[in-house]
């Protein structure tokens, strides 16, 4: 006999339903399908679910098509990672295609993608040779990245343009691989985003905080004009940054609106093998709230970058 005052409660009248009848987030037309032998990139493709973030990545592929297709800002911002992971050949191969309007780096995504054009090798072993002092002291890295800067200061251009122009000119062996030449030789504006201090380069001698300053003033301005094109269908892609780029981001859209130009029905996504606050924030949701929509997606860039690559190709 139980001490307790309550009793079960009776659930004899409960109501049921057909679970034909009900209506279901996932179907079978939904599912993924099996990879035969020799099959196509377009067959794997269209091999994979219709669910969560094949779903998500799929729509984010159109809407970028129809932002090349209405002429509409497609920014793609580049942490220092994204370069480091052999992504520079897909990023031109889509910037020729037309799927890029505007690149937006931060300073160790310029550092790596300069080494590449110059040596064909990039991402120093920082365990191996801070000990010693030796870290980030690769004397053309620093002489060469920063000269440019400085020049660049003087004639009021970006750091991004000094940076590629500079390289571009010195038709390095790697340029092939270069997203900094690529962008320039196509006049595709890269706009390159600093904190003092975070660089290799800052380090070297030939360092002027003024030029650097002014160079990257000039880069935030500049990517406000870009990002007022992303008005009504323009798309940003957040690649791999997870503080400085995103905090740009936010600063140009409230540039932009602050001056009066509409920024609504914009779509923005965030890459990332871990989703961090600022990204997640500053890109995904505040951007777009009320005015568009936001993605993202969690997973290795070397993986998820090609996959929307393959997408954008094959849908054309």
């Amino acid at each position: 006999m139980t001490r307790y005052p309550v009793e079960p409660l009776d659930i004899s009248r409960l109501a049921t339903y057909p679970l034909a009848s009900r209506q279901s987030k996932v179907t079978t037309a939904d599912f993924a399908k099996p990879i035969e032998q020799g099959a196509s990139i377009n067959d794997f493709l269209g091999s994979l679910p219709n669910i969560l973030a094949a779903q998500d990545l799929r729509e984010l592929a159109k809407l970028i098509h129809t932002a090349k297709q209405k002429e509409r800002a497609i920014i793609i911002g580049l942490g220092g990672h994204v370069i480091k992971t052999g992504l520079a050949p897909l990023l031109i191969d889509l910037l020729q295609r037309g799927f890029v309007t505007a690149f937006a780096l931060n300073g160790s995504a310029m550092i790596h993608d300069f080494e590449i054009a110059l040596v064909g090798a990039t991402s120093e072993d920082v365990d191996a040779t801070l000990h010693s002092g030796a870290f980030g002291m690769a004397e053309e890295t620093g002489t060469i990245i920063n000269d440019a800067i400085n020049t660049g200061a003087t004639e009021n251009l970006g750091m991004g343009e000094s940076v590629a122009r500079r390289i571009s000119a010195m038709q390095p062996p790697f340029a092939a691989s270069s997203l900094l030449c690529a962008s320039y030789n196509a006049s595709v504006p890269v706009t390159v985003h600093v904190a003092i201090g975070t660089d290799i380069t800052h380090i070297h001698r030939n360092a002027d905080g003024a030029s650097l300053g002014k160079t990257s003033l000039h880069d935030f301005r500049l990517l406000c004009a870009i990002v007022r094109d992303l008005n009504d269908g323009g798309v940003y892609l957040n690649f791999g940054s997870a503080v400085v780029l995103p905090e740009v981001f936010l600063k140009t859209v409230t540039t932009v609106r602050n001056l009066g130009f509409e920024l609504k029905g914009f779509t923005t996504a965030n890459f990332d093998f871990i989703q961090q606050y600022r990204p997640l924030t500053n890109v995904v949701k505040r951007p777009v709230a009320g005015a568009g929509r936001g993605f993202s997606f969690t997973g290795h860039h070397e993986i998820l970058i090609p996959l929307l690559a393959a997408m954008l190709v094959s849908q054309s």
